[in-house]
């Protein structure tokens, strides 16, 4: 069951600031809360979301409500390079608009899009194992799973890779390390 109430602590952690912050906002009148008998701070769960939406911070994904989060588009972000694939994830995160998951090689990204069905999969093309180009034909060889997006990511494409890939039926193609702008860009092009 979800939690109703929220702590000062509870707070700092879902903004990742110290908890003297989340009492100081809390004291100004930022956040609306009660006082518990102990003397101890409490704020209902609809007020700090009413708080994050008013000074446009983003609602952890674990506290929006499920109506909201079934309408957010699925990305599935596939990478062998754990730092980027997190890095990625971060920059989507921000958005705020998507729900995400990450798969580390393509084995797991095979499992991962026939389980969470993403609109739209963000592919690195060199990989050990299954590569980006088997993930690519099988993701699109499968009917019910070939009108879902792929946007192609590598630092080495091989001289006919970009070619090869986009004959493969994926969307677009990026070069790593990419602008994350045009990358936001080809995103929001291809999921509307």
């Amino acid at each position: 069951m979800k939690r109703k109430t929220l702590t000062s602590y509870d707070i700092a952690e879902y903004c990742d600031i110290a908890p003297r912050t989340a009492v100081q906002w809390i004291s100004e009148g930022k956040i609306k809360a009660y006082r518990t008998p102990g003397n101890h701070f409490r704020v209902k769960m609809e007020d700090f979301i009413l708080f994050l939406k008013e000074y446009n911070i983003p609602i952890p994904e674990e506290l929006e409500p499920l109506d909201i989060k079934n309408k957010k588009k699925k990305i599935l972000i596939v990478d062998d390079d754990k730092n980027m694939a997190l890095t990625i994830e971060r920059t989507l995160k921000l958005k705020g608009r998507y729900n995400l998951e990450l798969a580390l090689d393509g084995f797991d990204a095979g499992r991962k899009v026939v389980e969470f069905k993403p609109d739209l999969v963000i592919l690195d093309i060199r990989m050990p194992g299954m590569d980006g180009y088997a993930v690519t034909k099988r993701i699109k060889s499968i009917p019910e799973l070939s009108c879902m997006k792929i946007i192609a990511i590598s630092a080495f494409f091989e001289q006919d890779g970009k070619e090869k890939i986009l004959l493969l039926g994926a969307d677009t193609c990026l070069d790593k390390p990419f602008d994350k702008e045009k990358l936001l860009g080809e995103i929001k092009k291809l999921l509307g």
